[in-house]
């Protein structure tokens, strides 16, 4: 049998220092396409000098291939769930849904307030479905035809919509990252989502401020008049009705019941589907004739014939709302789940790599370094924020980030008298909102792709996903409401340590 080397770090750091030249490379080559394949190779490249790295430790391929498609099938709901947030973007969008939801917004949001509001309506659905992706796929693709429409930048709406929806996951019970961070540290549920009060309040409150001033130092550059003729140009297309609420509305309750993720997104789809066929027949008719061979309609085509066709494109492939008017056109396009394949491509590559990274233990080579270097409260904190920081760029996986420092940590907590609570804050701190700030990550990769805007351009808006592993960091140096075992609890702990060490009860 080979005997299996352990890295030194610089070793371990070789792949990931490999995948920063490729990518910085490919960014000031190709900018924001680089998504479309740049990336991928790159990730490719590094995934191929891990290997030989691992080679050289003596890790076999077939150990490198087994974690190559654990890590993938891992994956894999997410992958299903990114299917399927593109169906539900193009049946929206044909439905109306998201046309009628621009309407209603443009009638009710004050351009100056409007990206305060943005992070407030963001921050309600997700806490609501306990989802950051459904609600930037649903409300927030609606907000960004909004906020386009007034005259913000997309990059900036995206920023806004992003920081309310990761400020309700965070602190939703019905979240799958909220629950697994306690789980991994060691604690229930809503202690967690209250100790987590203390930096999620405040980073919300910084970000709503940032907004708020960013809302009223906006000059927009849209006319009133511009905005009457993109509603008119969406409504000379659409029947818009309250009756499209019914949409979204049955979305949120089946998310409410605890229905499946893909249960609820194929029911979210199907509902929509429906409402295109009752409610939309001119935008069908006049799609199909588009679509068609030789763009011509066929008179004898019936007309549940021309709904399937339509309705089933616009969940597997590109489809375009034509208005006349072509900014409107390009607001409501979609690219349903064909449009996900460059995401997802991303995201099989980004687990090789990882996979091939975990199997020689080069992550967690790294990280051991990062905990040696901890010493006081403050710096373990900030150590394990950093290290599920680092866990979202190289892992590329959110919940990654939470379960491998969540394991590495916890005995480091507990010996040094700290609360559970303590260790799944910084996990969520440091884990969950910045998964999305990394391009291939698979929330970084998902939600640039749902909003059409790439991760770089809307990273220096995401204000709470940006200042949350910062103020959890300072509050731990400044020793604020640090909760920590009393003598009593800490005998009694690590006398139950330690009866388990030498097999006891």
């Amino acid at each position: 049998m080979t005997k299996i080397k352990k890295p030194s770090f610089l070793l371990a750091l070789l792949p990931i220092i490999i995948l920063i030249i490729f990518l910085a490379l490919n960014i000031n080559i190709w900018g924001d396409e680089s998504l479309g394949g740049p990336n991928q190779l790159a990730l490719i490249i590094a995934t191929a000098v891990a290997g030989i790295v691992a080679a050289y430790l003596g890790i076999s391929f077939e150990t490198m291939e087994k974690s190559i498609v654990k890590n993938i099938g891992d994956a894999m709901p997410s992958i299903l769930i990114l299917l399927l947030i593109g169906a539900l973007s193009g049946t929206w969008m044909i439905s109306g849904v998201v046309p009628m939801l621009i309407i209603y917004g443009l009638e009710i949001l004050n351009p100056n307030i409007f990206l305060f509001a943005t992070v407030l309506i963001s921050a309600i659905i997700a806490i609501s479905i306990g989802s950051s992706w459904s609600t930037i796929a649903t409300i927030g693709v609606a907000l960004l035809g909004i906020g386009t429409a007034l005259g913000f930048s997309p990059a900036m709406v995206s920023g806004a919509i992003i920081s309310g929806a990761y400020f309700g996951d965070k602190l939703s019970p019905l979240s799958d990252t909220t629950n697994l961070a306690p789980a991994m540290a060691g604690t229930d549920l809503f202690t967690h989502i209250k100790y987590m009060l203390y930096t999620t309040i405040p980073t919300l409150t910084i970000t709503l401020i940032v907004f708020l001033v960013l809302g009223f130092n906006h000059d927009a550059a849209v006319e009133p008049s511009e905005i009457e003729a993109l509603k008119a140009a969406i409504e000379s297309r659409f029947v818009i009705t309250p009756w499209l609420l019914l949409v979204p509305a049955i979305l949120i309750f089946v998310i409410i019941k605890k229905v499946s993720p893909l249960v609820a997104l194929f029911i979210g789809a199907l509902t929509a589907t429906i409402a295109a066929i009752v409610f939309q027949s001119e935008v069908i008719v006049d799609t199909y004739q588009r679509i068609s061979h030789g763009g011509l309609i066929d008179m004898q085509v019936p007309y549940y014939v021309k709904a399937y066709v339509v309705t089933a494109t616009s969940w597997f492939g590109s489809s375009t709302i034509h208005t006349g008017n072509e900014s409107v056109n390009s607001l409501l396009s979609t690219g349903g789940m064909a449009g996900m394949l460059d995401t997802i491509w991303l995201i099989i590559i980004a687990m090789a790599f990882s996979g091939v990274m975990e199997s020689a233990g080069l992550l967690v080579r790294i990280a051991s370094a990062i905990i040696e270097k901890a010493k006081s409260t403050g710096s373990l904190v900030a150590s394990t924020v950093a290290t599920s920081i680092f866990m979202n760029i190289t892992a590329s996986e959110q919940y990654i980030s939470v379960v491998v420092p969540g394991r590495m940590f916890a005995d480091v907590y507990k010996k040094r008298g700290l609360k559970p609570e303590v260790l799944s804050r910084s996990l969520e701190d440091g884990g969950t909102v910045t998964s999305v700030l990394v391009p291939w990550n698979t929330c970084g990769a998902v939600n640039s792709t749902v909003l059409g805007v790439s991760t770089m351009a809307y990273l220096p808006y995401a204000i709470f996903n940006i200042v949350s592993p910062f103020m959890s960091i300072l509050v731990a140096y400044l020793d604020f409401k640090i909760r920590r075992y009393s003598d009593e609890e800490y005998k009694e702990i690590m006398s139950i340590e330690e009866d388990q060490d030498n097999g006891g009860v």
